[in-house]
């Protein structure tokens, strides 16, 4: 069936309508391009330690030749537990490189959390930096985990590396104590296989763009995270296409070298997919390991320039409220990319003000690896729109019957592209596209005339009011400007009354706020139905590792309270 696509018409002119993944072999064939170009050029610069892309070629093959001498069965998994750092690119390459699948992995799991990637995944090796080691020694006996490489977090700063690590260990006390040292493990210092790893011979393996590349993991937001199965044609398309969006402005940008600053963890698919973005057009990553350290990290961004910001809504809001960020030089910003979560208007008229660029929202899912819809680059004013599909990207929006929806009217979002994931690992994917081979993301959406899509909420998230549909991102977008409130999220709960009833966790800024005033404020500025019933003051809010809000967090943390509402 032909989708009708009204995006079209609103691309800019050197924004091609589709981009094609199938001009590479293979994903290592993209990075090989990417090394070859940009050589010499600045590839990472982390607490003022620089390395090229020709520095992290080498060090990404010695990791692959390493790892090709420790006979892992073809296929394998390799996992990578790190913060940013500059081994973690080299590390995650030099999986691939070597032919095996790598399975990113979030530093700050639990040892449950960790135990179920690993065992859900079957990784038999891992790359570790020892921050986390103490959470891996908890579960390791219990994975099919044969390798351990630990890496300490300044092993590739050379000497300024072990005035950090000296820092981290003795000063901060960031290493929590662990023992691996039983010689079953098979542990190797990350020091080590770079030094083994370039005197050992290396195969190249033959590889196509059908092989798994990586197994992300979703979140988690809903239970246990669920494995998604990337191709490297997923991933060279997300990486073409966030390149192809780009275009009309870093064409225009007149530097030897364009900085992008890499505050969000790499190992999330957002920041993996701009990592890709950035190599194939040699952008040098400004890496920040610990972007909660806001004073520091203000502190970085002070060091050079920098032309690309991604991030999300809570981190733009903190750097914001930080007074030293105001007196940055924000000469060279030119793009600054929202996502991961909604981006507030109130943040992006702030944004705006302070930096003199505008923020560009856009949406994506590990699913589709990060891409799939955004604000055309050029645009200056913030719209509160997730912007038009990318290229080669479909969307339709369709009904709970799975009949499209009609313009401005509220439906599923449903996705397809050479980005979009084949399913998930170990799982049943029976019924999660569509006959005509749409991927449902559970994402609610409407779509106006000119194509441009509206994000109202997830589909497991909307409340049900006396048949009314209430989006808890609106209310919580609303709620954001009653005097007092720092932070908020809504939810539904079970009413006797009216099905569901609209419950929000209101963070105070001190115990002036009061709940008659935040009910006064909704009631003045929303719809009945929508204005919360029931009001909780919390000091803190449940959230993923790039600041979403869990509700489901707060689902289970109300149900817990109130039994009797089961």
């Amino acid at each position: 069936m032909t989708v009708d696509k009204p995006w079209l018409a609103q691309y800019p002119k050197n924004v091609p309508k589709t981009i094609n993944p199938d001009q590479y072999k293979s994903l290592i064939e993209l990075y090989e391009e990417c090394f070859e170009r940009f050589r010499m050029h600045p590839m990472t610069i982390c607490m003022g330690v620089t390395h090229t892309y020709g520095d992290v070629d080498k060090a990404s093959l010695a990791v692959a030749a390493w790892l090709q001498a420790q006979s892992l069965p073809k296929g394998s998994v390799v996992a990578l537990m790190m913060p940013n750092v500059p081994q973690y690119l080299p590390t995650m390459i030099g999986i691939l490189r070597a032919g095996y699948i790598c399975t990113p992995i979030n530093p700050l799991y639990t040892g449950r959390e960790l135990r179920h990637q690993l065992n859900d995944s079957g990784a038999q090796a891992i790359f570790v930096v020892d921050n986390f080691a103490q959470a891996l020694e908890q579960v390791i006996e219990e994975t099919s985990i044969k390798r351990i490489v630990l890496s300490k977090m300044g092993d590739m700063m050379g000497l300024k590396g072990i005035l950090v690590n000296t820092v981290i260990r003795q000063v901060k006390r960031l290493v929590p104590k662990y023992n691996l040292n039983d010689p079953k493990y098979h542990v190797t210092k990350f020091p080590d296989v770079l030094k083994k790893g370039k005197n050992l011979p290396f195969t190249t393996p033959a590889m196509n763009l059908d092989q798994i590349g990586i197994l992300q993991y979703t979140g988690g937001t809903t239970g246990l995270s669920q494995g998604t199965i990337l191709t490297q044609r997923n991933i060279a398309a997300s990486a073409m296409m966030a390149e192809a969006w780009y275009r009309p402005i870093t064409s225009e940008i007149n530097e030897v070298y364009i900085n992008m600053v890499m505050a969000l963890p790499l190992y999330h698919i957002f920041a993996f997919s701009l990592s890709l973005l950035g190599m194939r057009s040699g952008y040098t990553f400004i890496l920040v390991p610990n972007p909660r350290d806001m004073p520091g990290f203000v502190k970085t961004l002070s060091k050079q320039p920098f032309h690309i910001f991604p991030g999300v809504n809570t981190l733009f809001k903190a750097l914001l409220e930080q007074p030293n960020f105001k007196s940055l030089d924000f000469s060279s910003l030119s793009i600054t990319q929202a996502g991961g979560m909604a981006a507030t208007e109130q943040t992006a008229a702030r944004w705006l003000e302070v930096t003199g660029c505008p923020m560009i929202e856009g949406w994506g899912m590990t699913e589709g690896v990060a891409a799939g819809t955004a604000n055309v680059v050029t645009n200056r004013k913030f719209n509160g729109t997730i912007g038009i599909p990318v290229p080669s990207v479909d969307i339709i929006t369709v009904d709970e019957h799975g009949k499209r929806v009609g313009f401005n009217q509220a439906g599923e979002m449903c996705i397809k592209g050479p980005n979009v994931m084949s399913g998930y690992f170990n799982k049943d994917n029976s019924n999660i596209f569509t006959s005509d081979g749409y991927f449902r993301t559970g994402d609610i959406v409407s779509m106006d005339e000119k194509g441009y899509f509206t994000l109202l909420d997830r589909k497991k998230d909307m409340i049900l009011v006396s048949g009314f549909n209430v989006f808890p991102n609106e209310i919580e977008s609303v709620m954001l400007d009653c005097d007092g409130v720092i932070d908020c999220a809504v939810i539904g709960i079970p009413d006797d009354n009216q099905g569901e009833a609209v419950k929000i966790y209101i963070i105070p800024a001190d115990n002036n706020v009061t709940k008659e005033a935040v009910k006064e404020f909704a009631l003045d500025n929303l719809t009945g139905y929508k204005c919360p019933r029931h009001i909780e003051f919390v000091s803190e809010l449940p959230k993923s590792n790039v600041g979403k809000v869990l509700r489901q967090k707060l689902r289970e943390q109300h149900l817990s309270d109130n039994p009797q509402t089961m």
